[in-house]
């Protein structure tokens, strides 16, 4: 299979020969931000990719030198008046992330350039998480009025505890390589020239175990952090501070 799903801007590309499929995401402008049709693209790729019994493991990528800097904020622009959009845009995002998350096989993401906000959330429901010396990764979105969502915390908690979830939160801060390391985000730091040929070996390997046992092994952790999980899927409250939000969009964009 080799099709391209959705707008011709944002691109999300998928390639599922053999056992390996690739998600290419963005089209390299706007460090490979995406819309809430985007997300969506995203979301319909793996689900897809879910119901193939030939594929073995999928491997999400950006565009280009980069994973993902978030969401287009240039899609905002005038939505003041217009709320419901901007909460249907975390809507699709979120619908992204849980689609990775209960995909069937597991999820690799290569990390290069930077993975922020959105692009974080995505790259932390991934399974696991190579990344390059060079790239940074985290949540800077308290200074544009985004209120965390439950979801976006419980992420974070999982894989790197709640003190290193409030630091991303509280501060914006992007860690880079070695910080996210130790930090329990990602699984490996590859110089930045050997990262595709790293990811790829890892794919290699995956594909080549029995896959009801991978695919069971991904059920048995996924089984385990359903608790999580299940007590932060509802969020009762609204996904931005619409005074700070817009005039924080407006700065960014102006």
């Amino acid at each position: 299979m080799n099709t391209e799903i959705g707008e011709a801007a944002p691109l999300v590309e998928v390639h599922a020969a053999e056992r390996i499929a690739r998600i290419t995401i963005g089209n390299g402008a706007r460090h490979n931000a995406l819309s809430g049709a985007g997300w969506s693209s995203v979301e319909q790729a793996v689900r897809e990719l879910s119901h193939d019994d030939h594929v073995r493991v999928v491997v999400i990528r950006g565009r280009g030198r980069t994973f993902c800097a978030g969401s287009d904020m240039t899609e905002w622009v005038g939505t003041e008046s217009d709320p419901e959009a901007v909460e249907d845009s975390f809507a699709r995002m979120e619908a992204a992330f849980r689609a990775v998350e209960e995909c069937p096989v597991p999820v690799v993401a290569e990390l290069r350039g930077v993975a922020a906000g959105a692009g974080c959330q995505l790259a932390l429901a991934c399974d696991l998480r190579y990344m390059a010396d060079s790239a940074r990764i985290g949540m800077p979105i308290a200074r544009l009025g985004i209120l965390a969502s439950p979801s976006f915390a419980a992420r974070l908690v999982a894989l790197a505890g709640p003190s290193v979830a409030r630091r991303l939160l509280y501060t914006g801060r992007l860690f880079n390589a070695r910080d996210a390391v130790a930090a329990g985000l990602v699984d490996q730091i590859v110089p930045a020239s050997e990262l595709a040929e790293r990811t790829e070996t890892v794919l290699a390997r995956i594909a080549d175990q029995p896959p009801e046992a991978v695919r069971a092994a991904k059920q048995a952790v996924a089984a385990a952090l359903r608790p999580l999980r299940e007590a932060t899927r509802e969020n009762d409250r609204p996904a931005v501070s619409p005074a700070d939000f817009h005039a924080a969009v407006s700065a960014f964009l102006g």
